[in-house]
């Protein structure tokens, strides 16, 4: 007896897109627009089109390139994990124990507070 409805495999998975994994695809998606705005105002400037095409062309290449290779390099999280990495302190350094005397009591007075 066969069931009618379909099991969905990739629940919890990733949204991929091409190869571009979750957030790269927003970055893209921004990176696109951009394309498109500064295309437009170039435009409307008046830069003649034999300048403007090869350089959003050219720009749009480096946008798909940059962003596949950030997607392979860094995977789902990666890049979160990486910024997240590179904004912690190599050493804190303290000029008094006042920081850690305050933290004891302030610990007892947390656990008094769940008793």
């Amino acid at each position: 007896m066969s069931s009618i409805y379909q099991i969905n495999k990739g629940i919890n998975k990733p949204i991929e897109f091409r190869g571009l994994y979750g957030q790269y695809i927003a970055y893209l998606a921004v990176g696109l627009v951009l394309l498109l705005l500064s295309f437009t105002l170039m435009y409307i400037l008046g830069v003649p089109l034999v300048v403007v095409v090869p350089v959003i062309v050219l720009l749009g290449a480096a946008l798909f390139l940059v962003v596949s290779r950030l997607s392979k390099r860094f995977g789902v999280h990666g890049l979160s994990k990486y910024f997240a990495k590179r904004g912690l302190p190599a050493y804190l350094k303290f000029s008094s124990r006042r920081v850690f005397t305050g933290l004891q009591v302030a610990q007892s007075n947390a656990e008094r507070q769940r008793v």
